[in-house]
């Protein structure tokens, strides 16, 4: 492992999370100041991931072909921009501009990951792309509580500081931060001329290998979102719990979370290979949102959120690095990029299924039903994965 490169690549991550979690906290209220309904709020958080969807395998497809560094710079100019326009509107339709721009920018994770797989080797790259997380994770400790403390001079301070934050980015990347792909590599993939489009990154659901790994990616991260986007309505109805209660309570899982992508991760993998991994964190998560479903005192509740923080941080770096071992170095954005897209598909539905869920049945629902899909996720990775000691990697990859 490369030690600058994969050190380069964590901070910048860490700035760019750093910068998006600010505004968290203030998107709702923001919007109200422009006398925005419930539904429009609801559309407002969504439009970012619905963005991100779309611009996420374009991103890593490009940087396969144009570099990892160049797409970064795009990537993070563009979220400085929307930061920017955040900053200055005056209407909503300035908001959604600004959310559209930062979603169809902030695919850039994707090629933070294919930039890890490009200084790592397989042994090495769950411990990297683990450190990608725990950045990733510690952005979102930080930021929103000081994104809260910043709102309370103005609503638009977090967003000016989230701009400074990207501007300070782009001059790590373009004076710090080294170009990873070789002239090598660029030939293979000049003579290749991977199809820059939607549709033919698609066809990797056709692939033996990568097929399973992003169809498991979507059912657990439609399980783990719904947890993530109702557990404040969750933990207010059902114990009346405080915000400043359900926000210790999320810290302490972005904490857990952090723990096990930035060591545990890197411990596991030297003993156990990914399908096993997987599989053991599909059981883990299951069994977490079936103990959060019917956790009958705040104590407990904590108690149970516990696995849940340890299976999702554990899926969040295996999956998209046994992903990286199942195709050619050409390939590694884009399906890295489709993976991503794949996720933010989930941050659009899990919201309106989950509250659907709470609403309409009750507080248990969500949680047995994330828990339940789980279950016939293990199953779908025991028959497509084969035996739980066999590596996953492809031919096209050694």
């Amino acid at each position: 492992m490369k030690n600058r490169p994969l050190f380069s690549i964590i901070l910048v991550v860490f700035i760019d999370l750093l910068g998006f979690s600010l505004i968290i906290p203030l998107l709702p209220y923001y919007a109200q100041t422009f006398n925005a309904s419930d539904t429009t709020i609801g559309l407002l958080l969504a439009s970012y991931a619905a963005a991100q969807l779309i611009g996420a395998p374009l991103l890593g497809r490009a940087s396969d072909r144009f570099g990892r560094r160049p797409i970064l710079l795009i990537s993070i100019f563009g979220t400085f921009l929307g930061f920017l326009v955040f900053g200055f509107a005056r209407s909503l339709t300035m908001l959604f501009a600004s959310r559209i721009l930062q979603g169809i920018t902030g695919g850039n994770l994707s090629v933070a990951q294919a930039y890890i797989t490009d200084v790592t080797d397989s042994k090495s790259r769950n411990r990297g792309l683990g450190m990608i997380g725990a950045a990733f994770g510690l952005g979102f400790i930080i930021g929103p509580a000081l994104g809260g403390l910043l709102s309370n001079i103005s609503y638009s301070v977090p967003a000016f500081v989230a701009s400074a934050l990207s501007f300070i980015n782009l001059i790590l990347i373009a004076f710090w931060l080294p170009e990873t792909l070789t002239t090598e590599t660029r030939a293979r993939m000049t003579q290749n001329k991977p199809a820059f489009s939607l549709s033919a990154l698609l066809e990797a659901l056709k692939h033996p290998l990568t097929g399973p790994l992003l169809i498991t990616r979507f059912l657990y991260s439609l399980a783990f979102v719904i947890l993530q986007s109702i557990f404040s309505l969750f933990a207010l109805k059902r114990f009346n719990m405080s915000v400043v209660s359900t926000g210790f309570v999320l810290t302490y899982v972005g904490v857990v979370s952090v723990f096990t992508q930035a060591w545990l991760v890197g411990k596991l993998s030297q003993r156990f290979r990914d399908p096993i991994l997987i599989q053991s964190g599909l059981l883990l998560l299951a069994l977490g949102l079936l103990a959060w479903a019917f956790a009958p005192s705040v104590l407990l509740l904590v108690l149970s959120v516990t696995p849940i923080a340890l299976a999702g941080g554990m899926l969040n770096t295996i999956v998209p690095s046994a992903l990286t071992k199942t195709v050619g170095p050409q390939e590694v954005g884009g399906i890295l990029g489709l993976a991503t897209s794949i996720e933010s598909s989930t941050r659009v539905i899990s919201p309106l299924l989950g509250g659907f869920l709470l609403e309409k049945i009750s507080y248990w629902a969500p949680g047995t039903f994330g828990a339940l899909l789980l279950f016939i996720t293990f199953a779908y990775v025991l028959r497509t994965m084969g035996n739980a000691g066999d590596p996953i990697t492809s031919s096209t990859n050694t």
